[in-house]
């Protein structure tokens, strides 16, 4: 609800341009900060950062409601708070997704990780819909108030659940060595650099187009008002259903033939909607879209995973999180001008061959892991 709502209300304040830069301030600490907070992961207890973070979340959110409120908000303020959210994001994700493994069986590892997405995706179906209803009675302020009650589910579920949260990295080494040798471990490891390669460039190429929804909803489907939010429902239902389908009757083939295929419906469905102006046209092709990235995410997040050792988890994860959300709005701030420069289709078409390309390349064969050499 808050990520589509921020939307509208940076595009209505200033148009796409904006709405990259709050969408940058959101996501862009994930892009600088994900490496030290996978670092951060794998030396401090994994609970206290996570209810740490989501208790200054909830502050952050119910200012962030209050700024919202005035008429004609300042810009910088909206800025610098969703850039404070977003730092918390950034620390918490890698000691969120290192703890996964500890939650299930390893062979269960996919299956969690797809009903994980699914979760997430199905919160993206909803909250568009949700959105159009709360901002009817509330407007964005409302959206923002909701959203700062909702970390306190986070800080209950943390707190409440029987599961290891320490940190299994070696805590006699200095923060910056910890750093290093996390950094080792993924280049050393080619079938991690491949996946962290492929989702870093399909996150900084092909994935502007999510959060310039409204620009293509009016500029490019002639989509009036809050109409638009359908749309960015499309999609996730569209990731919900991908994701559960890789946790379920997709679980048992081959990852990389899955990854290959995603990546070449992905491409081929970018490039439908991106050149399409019949609605009826691009609400399937926003579908099929979501349905096969989380396919591609979902193959890419097992296999490093189960490729990963414990030792260094929290900071490859915190490579992943930086490849995957932190790319993300700098495609999305690069996207703005160029938006305007050559056209909204333009931007989308570059984004479906740059998948394309992927398609043909990506390789998630298993390779014998080399330990790095330690300095």
């Amino acid at each position: 609800m808050q990520n589509v709502t921020l939307a509208a209300l940076a595009f209505e304040l200033r148009g796409p341009v904006f709405t990259g830069v709050v969408t940058f301030a959101q996501l862009g600490p994930m892009l600088f900060l994900s490496p030290v907070a996978g670092a951060l992961a794998d030396r401090v207890n994994r609970r206290t950062i996570m209810v740490s973070v989501a208790t200054v979340q909830t502050v952050l959110s119910v200012l962030l409601a209050l700024v919202a409120r005035d008429p004609s908000p300042s810009r910088a303020v909206i800025v610098l708070l969703v850039a404070g959210i977003g730092v918390g994001a950034a620390l918490n994700a890698p000691a969120a997704s290192a703890t996964l493994p500890a939650l299930v069986p390893r062979e269960d590892l996919q299956s969690a990780i797809a009903i994980n997405s699914a979760a997430m995706n199905a919160s993206r179906f909803v909250g568009p819909l949700l959105s159009l209803a709360v901002v009817s009675v509330g407007g964005a302020p409302l959206v923002f108030a909701v959203n700062a009650a909702t970390y306190l589910f986070v800080v209950i579920a943390v707190c409440s659940v029987d599961v290891d949260f320490s940190p299994k990295g070696n805590r006699t080494e200095s923060p910056t060595e910890q750093l290093r040798n996390g950094l080792r471990a993924a280049r050393a490891d080619r079938l991690i650099s491949r996946v962290l390669i492929t989702i870093s460039v399909l996150s900084l190429c092909s994935l502007s187009f999510v959060y310039q929804m409204p620009a293509i909803a009016k500029d490019h489907l002639g989509m009036s008002g809050d109409v638009y939010y359908l749309l960015f429902a499309c999609f996730a239902l569209g990731a919900m259903l991908g994701a559960m389908a890789m946790g379920s009757f997709l679980s048992h083939h081959d990852r990389g033939l899955m990854a290959k295929v995603g990546l070449f419906i992905f491409a081929g469905s970018l490039a439908v909607f991106g050149t399409t102006t019949d609605r009826a046209v691009a609400f399937p092709a926003l579908f099929v879209l979501g349905a096969s990235y989380f396919m591609v995410i979902t193959a890419l997040s097992t296999t490093l995973q189960l490729q990963v050792t414990d030792e260094v988890r929290g900071r490859v994860m915190g490579l992943w999180m930086m490849g995957w959300a932190g790319l993300v709005p700098l495609g999305s701030l690069i996207a703005g001008p160029a938006i305007e420069s050559v056209g909204i289709s333009a931007v989308i078409v570059f984004g479906a061959a740059v998948a394309l390309v992927l398609a043909v390349t990506v390789d998630l064969r298993h390779h014998a892991y080399v330990a790095p050499a330690r300095s």
